[in-house]
């Protein structure tokens, strides 16, 4: 993604514990080996998880991170970057020009959240009330969501390149037979095969997952391409609830 790693840290080393970590969370909290256990420690103080989402697909400024997440404080962010740094999940990065700006990315090994936070988002909903619905959604997040709710099986012979222009941020998808990946900057995708257009991430998830209207102008809410190839990229996800799975 064109990031320069000016921390020396080697990408996706797990060796670090909390220990190595700064002050305000160099203590254990269960005192128990289980696995599980040893990952709450590492990332089981508020905010960590989704820090670490709002990363998965590519590194992002300080400023850019507290946007996604308006609920976090600059203090508890410089905290939760400073640990994960410290335990080897998250590393300090240049973003490519011409921005070459200071951010944050993930390690190897943090990319490894995306499976947790996909199966977390699939728990969540398994009895269909999570209260969440009219929440705000980050863009990332309805990524994820994407990538949490997709049927394999449906795809078939799919092959086929889809943009999305959320607010400000722009990602594209491939989906063909061996599953779908999602990529930053849509935007440079020339030509796709469907291009969904939306000023919020929670009204094209509506669409996406609701059925709801695809062309709405005055919201800025508009999907490109064929009618029928974009019922077919719908068709691809699950809907919660509890017999998906």
């Amino acid at each position: 993604m064109g990031l320069q790693d000016i921390s020396r840290q080697k990408d996706g080393k797990a060796g670090a514990t909390l220990a190595q970590a700064p002050a305000h969370k160099a203590r254990r909290w269960y005192q128990d080996g289980c696995g599980a256990a040893q990952a709450l420690e590492l990332m089981g103080e508020r905010w960590s998880l989704l820090i670490a989402r709002e990363l998965l697909l590519g590194a992002r400024r300080f400023n850019e991170i507290r946007a996604a997440l308006p609920g976090l404080s600059a203090k508890i962010l410089s905290e939760r970057l400073e640990t994960l740094e410290a335990c080897g999940v998250v590393q300090p990065c240049l973003l490519a020009p011409p921005v070459s700006a200071r951010a944050y990315g993930l390690t190897q090994w943090g990319q490894g959240l995306e499976d947790v936070l996909c199966a977390l988002v699939r728990w969540a909903r398994r009895n269909g009330e999570v209260q969440g619905d009219a929440l705000p959604l980050t863009p990332v997040a309805l990524m994820l969501a994407l990538r949490a709710w997709l049927v394999p099986e449906r795809i078939g012979e799919l092959d086929l390149w889809v943009a999305f222009d959320i607010a400000e941020q722009r990602f594209a998808a491939r989906v063909r037979a061996s599953g779908m990946t999602i990529h930053p900057g849509g935007a440079d995708l020339r030509a796709p095969d469907l291009r969904f257009t939306a000023r919020s991430a929670r009204d094209l998830h509506e669409v996406l997952f609701a059925g709801a209207e695809r062309d709405v102008p005055e919201t800025g809410l508009r999907c490109a391409g064929d009618p029928a190839l974009a019922n077919h990229f719908a068709g691809l996800f699950a809907k919660a609830g509890p017999e998906v799975l």
